[in-house]
């Protein structure tokens, strides 16, 4: 990686402006692997380094990919309009980072959430082309059945829908669970097809995407933590899955 000043690595991580982390350099609030750096135009490979300022240790992300276990009550925007957004859950660092969601659930909708500032990254997640799917569990007001399951993978008529809305796959997982899997994510949609084959969606969580499992995280609800490299991974659509047009 080409070498980057002191001042711009540690503003691109989202700890202030540049004039603030001047003066955190020269005011010898900064290390690089430890050691003291004053001069805020000093060029290093971020790269290669760790950082430490006012005794907190980073390492530089050219972009950051982030998981949040969404809790319900918090809106999936960057400008929320009727309840906190998801983003009040992360440092302030990220916030500075301007990262934001990754597709969205509905407020009251929980589990697995991403959040990047890497554009390309957003699209290619949740974009319905890449056919990366999403599993859901939709906990019923009522008692549902095979055959309702089996709907859902038959396609269901939806207001607005030209044409009826199949899930990839859906199953029932306990008396009132139905798992469904989708490959794209309109307004609703979930609640709205549960809703077309007679029952009522009390509640909603996303525990999948691609093959990386919210279980397989650990992570409490309101919690977030950077993604591995290995679980980016995850997120891909199942192989030889081609692309809509």
């Amino acid at each position: 990686m080409k070498a980057l000043a002191l001042e711009k690595i540690l503003q691109s991580q989202g700890y202030g402006s540049r004039k603030w982390c001047r003066e955190r350099i020269e005011g010898g609030d900064f290390r690089v692997d430890g050691q003291v750096f004053t001069d805020p135009k000093f060029q290093i490979d971020p790269s290669a380094h760790a950082f430490t300022v006012y005794e907190e240790t980073f390492h530089y992300h050219e972009h950051v990919y982030l998981v949040l276990n969404k809790p319900s009550g918090y809106e999936c925007s960057r400008s929320p309009t009727r309840h906190p957004g998801v983003l009040v859950l992360l440092s302030d660092a990220m916030r500075r980072r301007e990262v934001q969601p990754v597709g969205r659930l509905d407020h009251d909708t929980t589990g697995l959430l991403l959040l990047s500032d890497d554009g390309g990254f957003i699209h290619r997640q949740s974009s319905p082309k890449y056919h990366v799917p999403k599993t859901y569990w939709a906990h019923t007001s009522e008692i549902v059945s095979e055959g309702d399951a089996e709907q859902l993978k038959q396609g269901v008529r939806l207001n607005d829908e030209p044409q009826p809305i199949a899930a990839l796959s859906s199953k029932v997982i306990a008396p009132q669970t139905l798992e469904i899997v989708l490959s794209e994510g309109k307004y609703h949609q979930v609640k709205r097809m549960i809703a077309a084959i007679g029952h009522h969606c009390a509640r909603l969580e996303r525990v999948a995407i691609g093959k990386l499992t919210l279980s397989s995280l650990t992570l409490p609800e309101g919690s977030w933590r950077h993604l591995s490299e290995e679980e980016r991974a995850l997120l891909v659509a199942p192989p030889n899955t081609p692309p809509l047009n």
